[in-house]
């Protein structure tokens, strides 16, 4: 009797918990009406910095002790301990640190006491320099950047970095590694956030996104928006229409600083990786650029054999991601589409079933902020991804959220990729709230250019509802899920078919949903070619429509 008793118990609480997945739509039932949820206005205006006496920004501690701790991924068994040691200095003069004056220390164990293993690594000081009078110059801190290896799969580790014979050490934190590369492995919960900067609403965001207890964090670029200051300390909204008559961009790089204290409570015990986005790019003299966002994090770059802080991947258990950039040569000659194509050969899906790509500036949005500015990207790279059955991509640069509908070259495609735009961290911008299909909100072709990597391959349509046109008339049936909100998404990966995204407006509940959908793959249908079959003609073309022999049908 117990046991029947039982056994009508579990079978009821299976019945709840299948009909609650039943709930959840997934990719297999689309493609989906495109959807736009109407824009709150009472969001609006909302986007302040934090001061720079909020004491989350602060220094807390003494000059030699270690403050900005981070993680980053590097091998199964390793991981990078990024901090910072000393002060920065900013002024006309500035006085510039010695990194061989500390040493890059972390010690390191599965045990709290004793911490059995010590690991040393490298230091460097940046600095930001701008030629002309009246400009303030920066030297950051002494940046250290330390390997640990020789770690096991889903353990947890403890630690504490700096050089004890030069200050104190840091205070004992801990962080679990990720689970073992392989099929029926995956991390719980991976936040990814984009655009964040450092505005009462990013506070929120990380609030929420910290609740949601991540085991991994994506930042798809836009870290600290540093770049809407000048040197002196003076920001606002909208650089170029605050400050028009600048000899150069300026940045106020103490805002790297703020944001680095502000988010190691998080980033200390939860790795985060890091794609550059337009706000990295903060030119200097000698032409220099990206020196804040190349020297502040550590990313697995070697590891992955790539040459650039730019590009590079990672696995996290049975998931492959890779991380590449906008910001330097996509073209197939370049450097970075032949590392893309030696990383794509190497990805075993029988180990890693997951394929995750991540840049910052998205191809597939529909909002008028960034309208079809990365074209040229999409027409170098679309076509390779897809054909190596990428089945998720995420990006960030517009700030508000969208989700596609499964698609290859503005085609509805069973075997495309979701395209998955997050640049809704927080930051002082504020929201993107108009549409490129509303009724006069088609931008001007001229204008949709990168202004960093130039270039204009964005055409009217060819084929299709769009036929003609430059913008469509109505939400594209590629886009299935529209809003202007601030939030942030977590992927939760549960086997080596399904995974489950969750997308969080920072004006609900931590635990509130605000997008949520199953995201099947389908190998059996969707083979991964490692040749691509038929050439790229441009939007709309036949050739384009396909890269399989076999039709694919919904």
């Amino acid at each position: 009797m117990e046991l029947l008793c039982f056994l009508l118990a579990l079978i009821s609480v299976l019945s709840v918990f299948s009909g609650a997945i039943a709930k959840i739509p997934t990719t297999v039932d689309g493609p989906f009406d495109p959807i736009t949820v109407p824009f709150d206005n009472s969001l609006r205006g909302h986007a302040i910095d934090l001061p720079d006496s909020d004491p989350r920004v602060g220094k807390r501690g003494r000059t030699f002790e270690p403050e900005q701790i981070s993680l980053s991924l590097s091998t199964p068994d390793a991981i990078w301990v990024s901090y910072i040691t000393g002060d920065f200095h900013i002024g006309n003069g500035t006085k510039r640190l010695d990194p061989s004056s500390v040493k890059s220390v972390v010690r390191y164990g599965p045990l709290r006491y004793p911490m059995a293993h010590e690991a040393t690594g490298y230091s460097l000081v940046y600095d930001q320099l701008y030629p002309f009078e009246g400009m303030q110059n920066y030297s950051s801190g002494i940046i250290h950047h330390v390997r640990l290896t020789g770690l096991k799969p889903g353990k947890r580790y403890y630690y504490r970095c700096g050089d004890s014979s030069n200050g104190p050490m840091s205070p004992i934190k801990s962080f679990r590694t990720m689970p073992e590369v392989r099929d029926k492995s995956y991390p719980g919960r991976i936040g990814v956030v984009g655009d964040l900067g450092l505005t009462y609403n990013t506070t929120s965001t990380v609030d929420h996104l910290r609740r949601n207890d991540p085991d991994l964090i994506l930042l798809v670029g836009d870290v600290t928006y540093a770049n809407l200051y000048l040197t002196n300390g003076s920001g606002a909204d909208c650089y170029a229409c605050a400050f028009p008559d600048t000899p150069i961009h300026e940045t106020y790089q103490p805002r790297w600083d703020y944001w680095g204290r502000f988010i190691e409570p998080l980033v200390s015990r939860v790795p985060m990786m890091v794609v550059e986005g337009n706000h990295e790019i903060e030119e200097q003299a000698f032409n220099k650029t990206f020196v804040a966002y190349s020297s502040r994090f550590a990313f697995p770059s070697e590891e992955s054999g790539s040459k650039s802080t730019f590009y590079y991947s990672f696995d996290a258990g049975g998931i492959h991601f890779i991380m590449l950039s906008a910001y330097t040569s996509y073209y197939k000659s370049g450097d970075q589409y032949k590392w893309l194509q030696k990383d794509l050969e190497k990805v075993d899906r029988a180990v890693t079933p997951w394929l995750v790509v991540s840049w910052h500036p998205p191809w597939y949005s529909t909002y008028k902020a960034h309208y079809r500015e990365a074209e040229c990207m999409r027409v170098e790279m679309e076509e390779l991804l897809y054909s190596y059955g990428v089945d998720i991509i995420f990006n960030g640069h517009v700030h508000a959220y969208e989700r596609s509908n499964r698609v290859y070259n503005y085609t509805l495609d069973p075997c495309g990729p979701i395209y998955i735009t997050v640049g809704d961290g927080g930051n002082r911008e504020k929201m993107s709230i108009s549409h490129a299909d509303d009724k006069d909100g088609c931008p001007e072709p001229s204008s949709t250019p990168d202004p960093f990597m130039g270039g204009f391959c964005a055409a009217n349509f060819t084929a299709g509802p769009a036929a003609g046109k430059f913008c469509w008339d109505r939400q594209p049936e590629f886009s299935a899920y529209r809003e202007s909100s601030f939030g942030h998404g977590i992927l939760e990966v549960k086997n080596e078919t399904y995974a489950l995204w969750t997308w969080h407006r920072n004006q609900d509940m931590y635990n509130g949903i605000g997008d949520q959908i199953y995201i099947v793959r389908q190998p059996n249908k969707c083979p991964v070619h490692h040749k691509v079959i038929k050439p790229f003609r441009g939007p709309g073309s036949v050739a384009a429509k396909s890269l399989f022999t076999s039709p694919h049908v919904w």
